[in-house]
Formats: C-alpha cells, sequence, structure tokens
C-alpha cells in the first residue's frame, strides 16, 4: 500500500455461506477481514432460507470490525464496494425495514412447478428474450410472487406501495442508508427474470406475468454510481457506496476479464463461469444464460454465463451430513490416497442441475457403487464432478463463441480453487491451462475495484487489467484416451438423472 496516502478500500461481501468484510490496498494486499458464518435453512424438501436480521447484523459487525482496525491503523477509507449472493428475495416494509418473509435463498426449489407451467404454457421464448435466462426458480420472479401469494396481506401492501422488494445488495444498502436509497446495480437486477437486458429497464409485460406490482422495485444503475451514503449509526461517521455488483460479475471484474473472450470461474457454493463477450448481446443456443457483465457509464459488457448450483456444497454435505471428513481441507488427501475414482461419480444435483441441462426436479446421485467403494473414492467422486460439470460448460461456451480468449486460459477463484487435487483435475479434464490469481479474493477485490473507480482511486479497468497476476498455474497432463473415459462415465451418470 502508498504509506503516504494511507488509503484503503472496504468490500461487503455477503456470501451464501457467509458474509465478510475486507480491507483493501489500492494494490489489492488485504489488510483487514473480518467474517460472519451464516446458517441456512431448510423448512420443507427443496426450500432454503435464511434469516434477513443475520445478513444484515452479519454485514454491520465485519464492517464495524475492520473499520476499527482501519482507525487504529490511522487508514482512510477511500469508499465501500458491495458484493451479494445473487437471486435470493426479500420484500420488505417501506416504513419499519422489517422483512415479511424470510429471504429465499438462490438455491431453494420451491417454485418448481410454477415455472414448470410457464414453460408448458409457451412463455420461455419472450422471457429469454427479453431477459437472457431460462424459466428456472433459481431467478427471483417467481421467488417474489411466492412471498406475495402466501404471506397474509401482502399482495394488497405491495398494490399500495407499502413494500418494497430487493435482491441482498439493495437490502442492505436500505439498510446502510438507513432507508434512504431503494437501488440496485445492472448485474443483481438483470438475474431477476424481470429486466430487459435489451432496453435497459424493468419490463412491464413480465411484470404483468408474473402479477408483480412495479411499485415494490428498486431503482437500477451502473455498477460505479453514488448509490448513497452509509448512516452515522452505522459506523460512526458515513462512508459513500460507490460500486456494487452481483458476486459472479465482480468476481469477472476482480479477475481482469475485460476482454471478449476472456472466462472467469468461481468455486464457491455453487460453480459459475462467465465468459465477456463484450458490448453487443449474445444469444445462446447451448442453454447457457446471457447476462449483463457490467456497466461503467456508458461502457456496457455481456457475458454468457454457465450456472452449477452445487460445487463446494458437496464437500459439505460429505462432512455436515455423512461425516466422512472433519473438515473440507481433509478432501484433497482423501482423494489422492486412492489411484482412480473405481468408477464412481457423484452427480451433486441437490438443488437440481443447471447449464447446460436445466432440470429443476433433478436429485444429486451416487453411481457405480461396488464392494470396493470407498469414502475416499466417493469423496474424490466429489472433487472430480467439479471438472466434469466445468467441462460441460466451457465446452459449450466455445462451441458457441470459439475458443476462450488468452490461448484458452481459464482464471479461476473461490474457495475450492485451494484444493490442488480439485484444480489439477480441472486442468486435465478441461484441456486448458488453469490460473489462480495473487489476490485471491477476487469476488470482493472486484467490489472494491468499483469503489476504487467511483472515488477516482482508480483511472479505470485498464489500470486493474494490468495488475492482474498469476499466482500458480496447473497445466493438463492426462492423455485423450483416458480424458474422455472418465468424461464419458460422466455422461453416463448424468443420463440417469435426465431419463
Amino acid at each position: 500500500m502508498d504509506a503516504v496516502r494511507n488509503i484503503a478500500l472496504l468490500a461487503i461481501d455477503q456470501g451464501t455461506t457467509s458474509t465478510r468484510a475486507i480491507l483493501f490496498s489500492d494494490q489489492g494486499k488485504i489488510l483487514s477481514i473480518s467474517q460472519k458464518e451464516l446458517v441456512l435453512n431448510y423448512p420443507n424438501k427443496g426450500w432454503v432460507e435464511q434469516q434477513p436480521n443475520d445478513l444484515w447484523q452479519g454485514t454491520l459487525w465485519t464492517c464495524q470490525n475492520v473499520i476499527a482496525d482501519a482507525r487504529k491503523n490511522d487508514i482512510e477509507i477511500a469508499g465501500i464496494g458491495i458484493t451479494n449472493q445473487r437471486e435470493t428475495t426479500l420484500i420488505w416494509d417501506r416504513k419499519t425495514g422489517e422483512p415479511i418473509y424470510n429471504a429465499i435463498v438462490w438455491q431453494d426449489r420451491r417454485t418448481a412447478d410454477d415455472c414448470e407451467a410457464l414453460k408448458n404454457a409457451g412463455y420461455e421464448k419472450i422471457i429469454t428474450e427479453k431477459t437472457g435466462l431460462l424459466i428456472d426458480p433459481y431467478f427471483s420472479a417467481t421467488k417474489i410472487a411466492w412471498i406475495l401469494d402466501h404471506v397474509s396481506g401482502a399482495r394488497a401492501r405491495a398494490d399500495n406501495g407499502e413494500l418494497a422488494f430487493g435482491t441482498v445488495d439493495t437490502f442492505l444498502l436500505w439498510k446502510l442508508t438507513h432507508g434512504k436509497v431503494h437501488a440496485t446495480d445492472i448485474t443483481n437486477a438483470s438475474r431477476t427474470m424481470l429486466y430487459n437486458i435489451n432496453r435497459l429497464q424493468w419490463d412491464d409485460e413480465l411484470l404483468q406475468l408474473f402479477n408483480i406490482p412495479s411499485a415494490i422495485l428498486p431503482d437500477v444503475k451502473g455498477n460505479v454510481d453514488h448509490f448513497g451514503e452509509t448512516h452515522a449509526d452505522c459506523f460512526g461517521e458515513t462512508y459513500v457506496i460507490g460500486g456494487m455488483a452481483g458476486d459472479q460479475h465482480a468476481a469477472l471484474i476482480g479477475q481482469g476479464c475485460f476482454k471478449p473472450g476472456m472466462v472467469k470461474a468461481t468455486y464457491g457454493t455453487g460453480c459459475f463461469a462467465l465468459m465477456n463477450v463484450g458490448e453487443r448481446r449474445y444469444s445462446s443456443s447451448k442453454k447457457l444464460l446471457t447476462t449483463i457483465g457490467y456497466r461503467i457509464g456508458s461502457d456496457m459488457a455481456y457475458a454468457l454465463e454457465g450456472s452449477i448450483f452445487t460445487a463446494g456444497a458437496a464437500v459439505q454435505w460429505l462432512r455436515d451430513n455423512l461425516g466422512l471428513l472433519e473438515n473440507a481441507h481433509q478432501s484433497e488427501a482423501l482423494a489422492d490416497s486412492v489411484a482412480d475414482n473405481n468408477e464412481v461419480y457423484f452427480v451433486p444435483a441437490f438443488t437440481g442441475l443447471g447449464a447446460p441441462y436445466w432440470k429443476a426436479g433433478a436429485r444429486a446421485a451416487i453411481v457405480g457403487l461396488s464392494r470396493e467403494s470407498s469414502s475416499a473414492h466417493i469423496v474424490r467422486a466429489a472433487l472430480e464432478a467439479q471438472g466434469y460439470q466445468s467441462r460441460d460448460l466451457i465446452d459449450a461456451m466455445a462451441a458457441e463463441h470459439g475458443d476462450i480468449d488468452s490461448g484458452g486460459v481459464l482464471r479461476i477463484d473461490g474457495g475450492m480453487a485451494n484444493n490442488a487435487f480439485m484444480c489439477q483435475f480441472l486442468a486435465d479434464m478441461l484441456n486448458r491451462t488453469v490460473e489462480l490469481p495473487e489476490i485471491t479474493e477476487s469476488t470482493a477485490w472486484g467490489a472494491a475495484v468499483l469503489a476504487g473507480l467511483q472515488s477516482g482511486l482508480f483511472d479505470g479497468f485498464d489500470e486493474n487489467a494490468r495488475n492482474w497476476k498469476c499466482a500458480r498455474r496447473y497445466r493438463p497432463q492426462m492423455s485423450e484416451d483416458k480424458r474422455q473415459k472418465l468424461y464419458e462415465g460422466w455422461m453416463h451418470a448424468i443420463g440417469t438423472l435426465l431419463s
């Protein structure tokens, strides 16, 4: 960090399993970090919820911790950036700020039947044309409708303008500004299934289709803007919130993927691969999503996205539900303890299958078990699944858009990127080089970059692209015959869920 300026950026990274606040220097060095774990609730089969107050209090507590560190070390905070789990849906009272129902998490499947009915009625084509998305419970629209239909009096209150909707970014912004600002950014808006990514506005026809009143919707801003100022009651003084982006879009920025064809993949609770496709929208024929990558002033980039709903969550399940691991870090050694997968395949479709299959009703399966199968084979299969799932996505992207940029390099981040077995298998299965950045907290760093652009600390994306450095590189080592044989086994396993 520049010792003379002694200036830093605060990123709020509100994820599915934890909330973190990270203080970055202007070179991306972590100066302070605070984390609060989150609890996921499963009130019914396929339902996933969180307590809204946990999201807010975790944000408040972690930010207060790093701000205290900044003051102790005489560090000036130039601005705050927010990045968040996308699609997770909240509705609250405009006067009190109190949610009328729990946050319905992006993984939630309760509206699968509603989505199937919309598909059967022939609405998917028009929804895809307008939003770039496919009809799926993953997105916010059917979650909003469910809350309005199932909470007593909610629909009448929404029609009267008494309620506000937001994804997690909007809810936190509302809380941080004490209700003065009801806004979202364009990337989070593009994940609701209500936002027209061609006309760049909420779509009246879609609002009518889902029976959602426009009065509950937030204003939509670009990713760099003066979103508001934190209320003095939060942190003792005010700070400008200058950047917001959904977590996967923030990671695209944090990974420096500013040229068309560049791809990043984040391996957290799920895995999400985004390819920058430039300023013109690119429609997919491979069931990839078209989404807004980012918008900075008048400059905008679209992205193709492949969504895997379960990545690191599979390892968590092996640890918490089956007791095969004491901690997630053990998975690497256990996978390496056996020579191969013994023909065991783990399809971690706990909350359905995402791209390129999009089968909401699919459920997880472990295929190929025999008397020789051990816990190590199952753990190995869970890690290998990330390579197979990623190949599904990257092959689809390459087929539609040509080979990915930079000689076929894939930039990765997220918690699972610390697992060397997973990274090497990923490189082997993709037959591409996999690179990990020096700034490992790519998602949070992306949010910090946005705030830095708003504050004038950074001149533009070019500066951040030049500063991106590779910390570790994995090159493919597997023979083509072995690669194809393993992948054929995966396709057989997937077929058991699709038949």
